[in-house]
């Protein structure tokens, strides 16, 4: 009997359901699971057709039986703000160092999605795990309004999520943080016009 695959993609409902209501809800995110592959393996006749008999019955009371589901833990939010620009922040860690003030220069690594949890760019390379820090200063003329307010009161250590609507984003495409390379930053710019997801980690006050 040739082995027989079972794939089952797990999801979860996205955060914005519609556009009227799609900066409404910020203090979730939409997760994407992985394939799990699963396969049958040669059996007695007999076994096998109960299996699939009694398998059929557990699919239809509990689909955890089904396939094992690997936790997701999300991590615990301190607090939530919202500000006057439209701007959700989440605040994750509040950090200890130094805090960050309005014309400060500051290091950072961020990942940026779209708010539907689709990745965009991120100074974290999502394999191996290295990153390469940006240094911004906050000042809005300089780096996207949204995300200096963001920056703005945070400590080193610290790690925020955010929900920046596009008013206060990539208004032009001088504006920074934005990657150097063609595709990362065409990719980008293309999603300019929708709210954008940040999380950020202050790494250092300069």
């Amino acid at each position: 009997m040739e082995r027989l695959p079972l794939q089952t993609l797990f999801r979860y409902p996205p955060v914005f359901k519609s556009p009227s209501n799609r900066w409404k809800d910020a203090t979730s995110m939409e997760f994407y699971g992985k394939f799990v592959s699963l396969s049958v393996k040669r059996f007695p006749r007999r076994v096998l057709l109960k299996s699939i008999g009694f398998n059929s019955i557990l699919l239809r009371v509990s689909p955890v039986f089904a396939a094992p589901v690997p936790d997701m833990k999300e991590p615990q939010v301190v607090r939530t703000l919202k500000l006057d620009s439209g701007v959700r922040i989440q605040e994750i860690i509040e950090g200890e160092g130094s805090e960050a003030h309005e014309g400060d220069v500051v290091e950072i690594n961020y990942v940026c999605r779209r708010s539907n949890g689709y990745f965009v760019h991120s100074t974290v390379d999502q394999f191996s795990g290295e990153s390469s820090p940006v240094i911004l200063p906050l000042d809005e003329n300089r780096i996207i309004k949204g995300l200096k307010d963001v920056l703005i009161g945070m400590k080193i250590g610290g790690k925020r999520r955010a929900l920046i609507p596009p008013s206060v984003g990539y208004i032009n495409e001088t504006l920074k943080p934005i990657p150097e390379e063609f595709g990362p930053r065409r990719s980008l710019l293309s999603h300019a016009n929708e709210p954008l997801i940040f999380e950020v980690q202050l790494l250092k006050v300069l």
